[in-house]
């Protein structure tokens, strides 16, 4: 088995030491590398080639927003999971928008972060439906909602009928299997519509789908 390639970003070296404490001892984890501000993250991830970043939030100089959207405007982008004491903060629905694949509470259980490790590098976001559904009653609660949808359902108008319903069921926090079922397709067809949705939009990932989905009102109708 190959083991995942971790890197770490947070300016709290203590909290760098926990996490490479609790995540190090895992047979499938390896701690590639560590970084204390996001200003370090690219040549690092240029350096170790990490599948997956955990990445704080608030740094310094850079911060984990800024970082995100560099690293995931990569070619051989590492999935990012970003790190927060607030699970509906403005901030992480940014990073998410980013391309952020998901995130996890600083107090979070030991096994919940290494699950969610291993979650974003089989290719799965880590954000449930509710967490999801708060995070989106934020950005309808910000200014420009009307912009916002404006543009957004100019980029849903690329998608065909089919794609159009995948990728509403993604905002609904359906899985694959839930969405072949719906929808009366194979779990592969699904895939399929899912990748084709994420390169006509120009998205990183399923948590994108489902904000542009909701910015364009599709989850209302």
């Amino acid at each position: 088995m190959t083991a995942i390639r971790l890197v770490l970003v947070d300016d709290d070296p203590l909290v760098r030491a926990g996490l490479a404490l609790m995540l190090g001892g895992a047979e499938d984890i390896e701690i590639v590398g560590e970084a204390a501000d996001g200003a370090e993250v690219d040549a690092l991830v240029e350096r170790v080639r990490p599948d997956v970043v955990l990445m704080d939030i608030r740094m310094p100089a850079v911060d984990g927003l800024t970082a995100t959207a560099q690293l995931r405007g990569r070619r051989d982008a590492p999935q990012v999971v970003v790190l927060t004491t607030f699970h509906a903060d403005e901030q992480v629905l940014r990073a998410l928008r980013a391309g952020a694949a998901g995130f996890v509470l600083k107090d979070t259980p030991p096994a919940e972060i290494l699950d969610a490790v291993r979650r974003v590098a089989a290719g799965d976001p880590v954000l449930s439906p509710a967490v999801t559904r708060q995070l989106m009653e934020r950005a309808a609660g910000t200014p420009g909602g009307d912009d916002r949808r404006t543009r957004a359902r100019g980029r849903i108008a690329a998608l065909n009928d089919r794609e159009r319903e995948v990728a509403v069921a993604v905002g609904r926090g359906l899985s694959n299997a839930e969405i072949a079922g719906e929808l009366y397709m194979s779990v592969a067809t699904v895939k399929t519509h899912v990748s084709r949705v994420l390169a006509k939009l120009g998205l990183n990932n399923r948590v994108q789908i489902a904000l542009l989905a909701h910015d364009a009102g599709l989850l209302e109708e």
